[in-house]
């Protein structure tokens, strides 16, 4: 209670004890006051990569879409000339041979001039199997010819170390891992092929893409399987006449463990399966699916060279552009250009793939997918 206490004058100590008394009776209780309740604290999560990845291919037009689900090639190892060729807005480039330096040590520079954008850089691949297929001056690493005589130990540590050695040159993706199964000597595919039999390759080819998951983006090749399909696919279509219970029991064996084991790139061969597809399997829409409903592929399907295909002989694959649009809408969302590559090449296959979006002829979904599927895995090795 508050009140004010008049002072009286009271005869003696007792009068001035007891005025006191009464004063502290009545004093007011101090005020309480509340504590403000605490503002809850929101915390925003960063948008996931797939996100910002959705974010970009959404804000692209379909010419824009349709470069960057294109690998190009020339032959060149200037800087400035690689950096002008890459203003097409082309989702990835392929060094070979041609686009090697004289050393090493000069090599990332060229991969450099290859980033239009610094901040979003295109997928820089290469062919570094070792062995008979070694681009870098530097690989003297085992392929192979040698690992898949070798305990599996041996495949991790090789594929590990040629990562390594793709990291300090710039590159991001490795078509390295040859996932066919070969045991006749003289077949095109055997020295390159990481096993003789199902099981062994098996193993060899998910050591290596372990190994190289750590650093660079891997690729299994040539799928459905190069080794049950003789011949050279530099020079024709290769024909197997294995069943599709038959390819599960052997040749998908390798592909799968390499699945599994986390690749992410999976190279489609211009390989014919009669019994399951009679088109290459790099144009077949059964294929791709077996891949991914069937083998649980989810990552980034890309072709085997499409200059390739065009020079077959095969009449039906003459026409470039076709072959690109048929790859894309069979499941592709990566097509590459190397064979007869010209600087002008890359942008003729974008410009064909967006007139067939626009003519009706290929899904605008399906070119969204492919390249929301790539600018995916361009922000996760950025």
């Amino acid at each position: 209670m508050r009140a004010t206490l008049r002072t009286r004058r009271w005869a003696g100590a007792a009068g001035l004890l007891l005025g006191a008394a009464l004063a502290a009776g009545c004093a007011p209780e101090p005020a309480v006051t509340a504590s403000p309740s605490p503002t809850p604290t929101v915390t925003v999560a960063p948008p996931t990569v797939e996100e910002r990845a959705a974010v970009i291919v959404g804000g692209m037009s379909v010419s824009e879409q349709a470069a960057s689900i294109v690998m190009g090639h020339i032959a060149s190892t200037d800087p400035s000339a690689l950096n002008a060729y890459m203003t097409q807005g082309l989702g990835g480039f392929l060094l070979m041979g041609a686009n090697i330096p004289a050393t090493d040590a000069e090599l990332p520079a060229l991969t450099a001039a290859l980033a239009v954008d610094p901040e979003l850089p295109p997928l820089i691949a290469i062919d570094e199997e070792g062995g008979s297929v070694t681009r870098l001056n530097d690989d003297t690493l085992p392929g192979a010819d040698v690992l898949k005589s070798l305990p599996t130990a041996d495949t991790t540590a090789a594929f590990a170390a040629r990562a390594e050695l793709l990291v300090r040159a710039g590159v991001t993706v490795n078509f390295g891992t040859v996932a066919d199964i070969s045991a006749d000597p003289g077949s095109f595919i055997h020295g390159r092929a990481l096993g003789t039999e199902p099981a062994g390759a098996a193993e060899r080819v998910a050591a290596a893409t372990e190994a190289q998951e750590m650093l660079v983006a891997s690729t299994l090749k040539h799928f459905p399987g190069h080794g049950a399909a003789p011949g050279d696919s530099h020079r024709g279509i290769p024909s197997s006449a294995l069943t599709l219970d038959a390819w599960r029991q052997a040749d998908a064996v390798p592909f799968t463990a390499g699945i599994d084991a986390g690749a992410r790139l999976l190279m489609f061969g211009h390989l014919a399966y009669p019994a399951i597809d009679p088109a290459p399997a790099s144009l077949s829409a059964s294929w791709h699916d077996i891949a991914r409903a069937e083998l649980g592929f989810d990552g980034v399907a890309v072709t085997d060279d499409l200059g390739m295909l065009a020079s077959s002989g095969d009449s039906a694959y003459a026409d470039p552009v076709a072959n690109a649009v048929a790859a894309v809408a069979a499941g592709n969302d990566l097509v590459l250009t190397v064979f007869g590559s010209t600087a002008e090449t890359a942008g003729s296959l974008a410009a064909g793939i967006a007139a067939a979006v626009e003519a009706g002829a290929l899904p605008a979904e399906r070119l969204e997918e492919a390249a929301l599927r790539v600018m995916t895995l361009r922000l996760q090795l950025s």
